[in-house]
């Protein structure tokens, strides 16, 4: 049996799965689980990688526990990266993606390259968050840190570079970047495309920092003797799988249909496709969806929705008043609020950043002349009704960008585990709802390490071994009538800006 080490670092939380494959079936079990380390200094956020990495050691000592461990791959959130100058020394704690110095640097960035070629050469949605805007942004308020820098990393690559000592980008993460053209099909299982050099150079950003980019599956290198001398361990492998969590994701999403989307459920919503080429023309530029890559040198064709974050920022406001509920008591209260009270326009900036989250969905619902939604369970209900809304929203435009109906919507992620929200998401959408596994993204980390030891031959049979291992639930749409009433009443609302 194949014992192999998945560390799963989300914006919430890091957490260690250990995965036992034996030809046939997966099982998992959770070792370790933390809160991911984030400081705001003066009016600017990062990322704590040394204590991050202190989690993953941990991990490391944990798993020893188990057996022997063939292997370790890393997944985390996209765009983030860490600037890395001489001497292999880390310049910064890394941004946040959240930090608010990206404010209006995409109206600059536009300035100097229309919009539409950047859309042309990367097939990346348009977020002020995306690599490309944070690094002009850095460069335009801290200068110094690119001029010295020496590497660019992005958040995982960071961290396997911690573990083995070595440099590389992995494909999933760099197509994050919007700084990557995915659009020439890679040769000898090397990544499709290369990095869009011109676009950096045109920015007045040098791109001698840039890494070479590897694939899913390629094995980077051993932990480094020093960091086994510390830990009292033995040489374990470290594999690039599909560094990007949603990436990993989707991988162990257990579809056996043809005509399928996911939802990769959790602080973000990404919906979307499995696609052998990028969709890059005028429409996917309007409905700004994004050409992001996938395994195999698949594209993940999806929409970056504002997930179940603007729920967890109600909470982190509720808790510190008191009023303390777990996700699921949450979701059983939500049940008593007011059917379709008001809604929100889940993807609006000002949901994008932390902060009076409770105060800005009142606000809008005002604004927007609703009823204003006063207590717990219907603030609670209002956030999963407008993502329901708004999954139907975008799997509509889905379905017209690529040429045909999605059929069955599969929900992985932990946000899978949210009962209320995937029924709300059957009946809005009126599609079959599959939800499962809610460690999707620690199994296609596994799963792909498998692979990289031949293990596992293909894309096809690791989903099989995922059907094989794991329960799924299947939602069915009701009241649809009603469904389709209030519905009318989203799109409008999603006019009131002029559809932003």
């Amino acid at each position: 049996m194949g014992k192999y080490l998945g560390i799963d670092l989300g914006a919430e939380t890091g957490r260690g799965i250990i995965g036992e494959f034996d030809g046939e079936k997966i099982n998992i079990k959770e070792i370790h689980r933390f809160p991911t380390y984030h400081s705001k200094i003066k009016e600017h956020r990062f990322w704590n990688v040394l204590s991050i990495f202190e989690e993953i050691k941990k991990m490391l000592l944990l798993a020893q526990n188990h057996g022997e461990i063939k292997g370790v791959g890393i997944t985390t959130w996209g765009v983030d990266y860490a600037l890395i100058g001489k001497n292999d020394l880390l310049l910064s704690n890394p941004f946040q993606y959240r930090d608010e110095r990206t404010k209006g640097i995409m109206e600059e960035v536009f300035n100097i390259i229309p919009k539409e070629r950047i859309f042309r050469e990367t097939g990346i949605q348009f977020m002020p968050i995306n690599t490309l805007f944070q690094i002009f942004a850095t460069k335009k308020e801290f200068p110094y840190l690119i001029e010295n820098c020496e590497s660019l990393l992005f958040m995982p690559d960071l961290f396997n570079f911690f573990l083995t000592g070595d440099k590389f980008c992995e494909y999933t993460i760099t197509t994050t970047s919007q700084m990557y053209n995915s659009l020439s099909s890679g040769q000898n299982k090397a990544p499709r495309g290369n990095w869009s050099y011109s676009l950096l150079e045109e920015l007045g950003i040098r791109t001698d920092f840039l890494q070479q980019v590897i694939s899913p599956g390629t094995l980077i290198g051993n932990i480094t003797k020093t960091l086994q001398e510390e830990l009292n361990i033995s040489a374990i492998g470290v594999y690039a799988v599909c560094s990007h969590d949603t990436a990993s994701a989707v991988v162990g999403v257990p579809a056996r249909e043809n005509k399928w989307a996911y939802i990769s459920s959790g602080t973000w919503s990404l919906l979307g496709v499995e696609l052998e080429n990028p969709v890059i023309n005028e429409k996917v530029l309007q409905y700004n969806f994004t050409n992001e890559g996938g395994f195999g040198g698949s594209i993940r064709f999806l929409k970056n929705i504002v997930g179940l974050w603007i729920l967890q920022e109600c909470k982190r406001e509720w808790d510190k008043k008191g009023e303390q509920y777990s996700y699921e008591q949450l979701v059983e209260i939500a049940k008593n609020g007011v059917p379709f009270y008001s809604f929100i326009d889940v993807n609006r900036n000002e949901f994008l950043y932390p902060g009076n989250m409770t105060e800005k969905i009142k606000n809008y619902c005002q604004k927007t002349g609703q009823k204003v939604p006063d207590n717990i369970p219907q603030i609670t209900r209002v956030i999963l009704e407008s993502l329901s809304m708004e999954y139907r929203y975008v799997i509509e435009q889905l379905e017209e960008l690529i040429g045909y109906d999605i059929e069955t919507l599969h929900i992985v992620g932990g946000g899978s585990q949210n009962s209320l929200l995937s029924q709300f998401t059957s009946s809005a959408t009126k599609k079959i709802v599959i939800t499962g596994p809610s460690e999707a993204t620690s199994i296609g980390n596994i799963l792909v390490q498998a692979y990289a030891k031949r293990e596992i031959k293909d894309l096809c049979q690791i989903r099989e071994v995922i059907r094989n291992s794991f329960p799924l639930i299947v939602y069915r749409p009701e009241n649809i009538d009603l469904w389709d009433e209030n519905y009318e009443k989203y799109k409008k609302l999603k006019g009131f800006y002029g559809g932003m």
